[in-house]
């Protein structure tokens, strides 16, 4: 997994660094064939927005979560792209199950 993380008008501190990665430690848990992810954090004014983006194998998934707190809003984005990962495995595995009652030579 590719990890691209970068701040706009933040520094991303090595303590934030490590938090996002141990976040998206969870979604390699559930889903091994994450090729990219891109993680943008930013502030403005009061609100603390994450956005991530994650290429999996035929598909990009966007998620974005914003907090009054950084580390809240990381957690947010960890919550929606975990479940997001698990929507896109379900329909994954759904569909080769479907294609291999498909091939069974009938009786």
């Amino acid at each position: 997994m590719n990890l691209q993380l970068s701040g706009h008008h933040l520094e991303v501190t090595p303590a934030i660094r490590s938090y996002v990665i141990d976040k998206l430690n969870r979604i390699s848990r559930h889903f091994d064939h994450v090729i990219d992810v891109n993680v943008i954090l930013s502030v403005n004014k009061l609100d603390h927005k994450v956005e991530a983006t994650v290429h999996v194998r035929g598909k990009d998934i966007h998620v974005e979560c914003i907090d009054s707190y950084m580390y809240a809003a990381i957690d947010g984005l960890a919550d929606k792209l975990d479940r997001q990962i698990l929507k896109h495995k379900e329909k994954s595995v759904d569909h080769h199950q479907e294609e291999s009652f498909r091939n069974l030579p009938s009786s």
